[in-house]
């Protein structure tokens, strides 16, 4: 009787500390990478926020020339590889995939520092960082042996329309199954890289959800699951589903499986919460299929999904174009099954740049 009593009090104990997480936890997107057999490798993300941030779909080329867009030391590069991206407010890249099967995705931390702007090292605006992992590198392995030296200062700017800074972390994938959760605490880069860190949120920072998470895999999902949409509950529950559905089964049976599971974790359309406009309905979803080169988009406003098969599009730097899919206001344009052929030529947009930036020389 003793035991079970010290487990329930520790239980209370800890899902107290949940509900204490919950009063600062203000987002709500969520990222999730299947394992399947036979290489069947898929990741999904949930984009929530209360306001449109104005996505369209878009295809980039390789041998694009690229800036950092953070003022005279910015980073250059020419993109490596070619990529499907989802924009926010086609000015940066909040997501994508890229031809060799590496995806990228940013969700919202309010947690981030990111480091004093010098010139000792070049920067990059915060809304060019998705796209320039996805320009450079094949692998999650190859990004973070890359990225570990720290080649570079992210610098944030404001979310458009709205006096907050832009506060992100970065989840990559790849078609081995391989992932990392890039983040910056306390001015410093912090890369997580495991293979088992399948599943990432928001609030807490990445290593807190980790601890957090173990309480519910030692009661079991089966048994009881947190159910709110707080970043610590979410976790709770798409590590455990993405890890419940079965792994041998046909492509379109595991698509249908990872589908279910970021269903799961998304916030209904409408809900949203007036002082954190990130707990909000979920706007819009995309599931990357690494193995099949296959990248889905769900609105919430349209009653189909639809993708892009990327074996389709030339991404050659001597004759591939930027093209790009308009998806209209809040996503609402419909298109159903493989819409690879409704891409239209088009301008690149310009990231997002940091006018005047302070200097520390110090």
């Amino acid at each position: 009787m003793m035991k079970k009593l010290r487990h329930t009090f520790l239980g209370t104990l800890l899902i107290a500390g949940f509900f204490t997480v919950g009063i600062t936890d203000v987002d709500a997107c969520t990222r999730l990478v299947y394992l399947g057999d036979n290489n069947q490798i898929i990741t999904a993300r949930s984009m929530d926020w209360k306001y449109d941030i104005g996505t369209n779909l878009w295809i980039f080329p390789q041998g694009m020339q690229r800036s950092g867009e953070a003022g005279d030391n910015s980073i250059k590069w020419t993109s490596k590889y070619g990529s499907v991206i989802a924009s926010g407010y086609d000015i940066s890249t909040t997501d994508g995939m890229n031809e060799k099967g590496l995806v990228a995705n940013l969700l919202w931390l309010a947690e981030s520092d990111y480091p004093a702007y010098t010139k000792e090292k070049p920067a990059i605006s915060i809304s060019a960082w998705a796209q320039y992992v996805l320009d450079n590198f094949a692998s999650v392995e190859e990004a973070v042996n890359a990225l570990d030296s720290e080649p570079f200062i992210v610098l944030t700017d404001k979310v458009p329309g709205q006096d907050r800074m832009a506060t992100l972390h970065l989840s990559l994938s790849d078609a081995t199954g391989d992932s990392a959760i890039i983040e910056y605490i306390n001015g410093r880069q912090v890369i997580h890289h495991s293979k088992e860190y399948q599943v990432m949120t928001n609030s807490p920072i990445f290593s807190e959800q980790l601890a957090l998470n173990s309480y519910w895999q030692q009661i079991g999902g089966t048994v009881m699951l947190p159910g709110t949409n707080r970043a610590s509950d979410r976790f709770a529950r798409a590590s455990f589903y993405v890890n419940a559905i079965p792994k041998a089964q046909s492509s379109k049976k595991s698509l249908a499986s990872v589908f279910g599971v970021i269903r799961n974790v998304s916030v209904p359309y409408g809900l949203s919460t007036a002082e954190s406009p990130e707990i909000s309905s979920t706007r819009w979803r995309t599931v990357a299929d690494h193995k099949n080169q296959l990248y889905f988009f769900e609105s919430a406003l349209s009653p189909n999904t639809f993708w892009v098969n990327l074996k389709e599009i030339d991404f050659s730097k001597e004759s591939g174009k930027v093209m790009t899919l308009p998806l209209g206001e809040e996503q609402s344009i419909i298109y159903s099954a493989n819409a690879t052929s409704h891409f239209k030529p088009a301008e690149p947009f310009k990231f997002q740049g940091l006018d005047n930036i302070p200097l520390n020389n110090n």
